[in-house]
């Protein structure tokens, strides 16, 4: 039996996309996502490149797709646990984790009120804290409170049952499992940052003043930690000096081997938010070389001319420990001289992971060197969308996934 019905597994845009292409050309589509969110690291983002315009008009135009859309049925904090059979036929089991929410929820923040217990904000890179009992952030779709049981107080507590007058909160909610029939699998997990602590010598984790690029997007962000004001973490203090590190780990042996070809994109991008902040901010980027291939050439040839490019890999970061100002160290390339440039923050831009480093697909699959889904997957029915795949731009991300939709499509068409 063929099955008309398509998984897609990843609520990022790459999984958005897919699912939302594969349901309006009449395939049956079950999008599941591990977070309690839809929209990944997009929802993350304070501006595209190059027009520098907001992601949410995207993502929500994505939304109302989803809602309107009948044949699309989504699950958040779910995973999943294995896939058995063949190409048109395959049989999925999904494991249900607790929200300890359920569908009562208005999001009206009652629970947040009472919550005594506190806990790190994933979605602003532990820049702020959020309560246990928390809305992944203002755009949240679908827009409900979940609980984070690593920290929350369980039965002892209870504050937010009682606080919550529509029944919506149940701490005993248990994980369950079920399974989906479905003739092909979109597998579109998405990437991580690349851990920076990793990079030893640039000190990210001990020089409180060394952020990572998503960090430096959640800063600019007027819904992040800070309102959009971007100030020193260390003391809240404005960026009168920045300096932007690009290949911070990546095209190293030692580290990721390959160029995730959006960085310096990203860092130019980032340097604007700094400038149109505070215009008479010193902003250097030091780069080995410059990607801005095609349609971005414009873009970085308009925005080089208000910062200082510097060509040389950073060797080192100190900090002097009661400034917490940073003095970062590079030859540069073109003239030869050893720099010690002082500056107030330092941004690294680190590459992009493909999600299938820490999660496999479960089922055997071809991955490249890097942990990227090869292109020769050998597994007849299921494909890799977006960032899996290779690192990509949103953009190129949302065209990746349109041909995987094709391709899903094609698999479930009776032989």
């Amino acid at each position: 039996m063929t099955y008309k019905s398509i998984l897609v597994v990843g609520g990022g845009i790459s999984g958005l996309t897919a699912a939302v292409e594969a349901s309006e050309a009449g395939s049956e589509v079950y999008l599941v996502e591990e977070k309690s969110y839809l929209g990944g690291k997009v929802a993350q983002m304070n501006q595209y490149f190059p027009k520098l315009c907001p992601p949410n008009c995207g993502l929500e135009i994505n939304f109302k797709r989803i809602k309107q859309n009948p044949r699309i049925k989504f699950f958040t904090v779910a995973e999943i646990e294995a896939i058995e059979g063949t190409e048109g036929d395959f049989t999925v089991t999904v494991k249900s984790n607790p929200r300890y929410v359920n569908q009562n929820c208005t999001a009206c923040g009652k629970c947040v009120e009472v919550c005594p217990v506190e806990r790190a904000n994933d979605f602003n890179y532990g820049l702020d804290k959020t309560k246990a009992i928390y809305k992944a952030h203002e755009f949240a779709f679908p827009m409900k409170y979940v609980i984070d049981d690593k920290v929350c107080l369980g039965a002892e507590c209870g504050k937010c049952v009682s606080a919550c007058q529509y029944g919506a909160i149940e701490l005993d909610m248990a994980s369950k499992s079920f399974k989906l029939n479905v003739g092909s699998i979109v597998w579109a997990t998405g990437w991580d940052p690349y851990d920076a602590k990793k990079v030893d010598y640039y000190g990210f984790g001990r020089h409180q003043n060394v952020i990572t690029n998503v960090m430096m997007e959640r800063l600019a962000a007027s819904n992040g930690p800070t309102g959009g004001k971007i100030v020193r973490p260390s003391d809240g203090k404005e960026v009168k000096s920045i300096a932007f590190v690009q290949c911070a780990g990546s095209r190293d042996e030692n580290h990721l081997t390959y160029c995730s070809g959006v960085c310096c994109m990203a860092s130019l991008k980032q340097s604007t938010y700094v400038k149109k902040q505070y215009p008479d901010a010193k902003v250097s980027m030091f780069y080995i070389d410059v990607r801005a291939m095609g349609k971005h050439e414009e873009f970085y040839l308009k925005v080089q001319d208000d910062i200082n490019m510097i060509k040389g890999k950073v060797g080192e970061i100190t900090e002097d420990p009661l400034t917490h100002d940073l003095t970062v160290q590079v030859e540069n390339q073109l003239t030869g001289e050893i720099m010690k440039e002082k500056v107030d923050m330092v941004v690294l831009a680190t590459g992009m992971v493909p999600a299938t480093e820490r999660t496999k697909v479960p089922v055997e699959m071809n991955y490249d060197e890097d942990g990227f889904i090869a292109s020769d997957s050998q597994q007849p029915g299921i494909y890799g969308a977006g960032c899996v795949k290779k690192p990509l731009d949103v953009a190129s991300s949302t065209k990746d996934a349109t041909a995987s939709a094709l391709k899903a499509i094609q698999s479930t068409v009776r032989r």
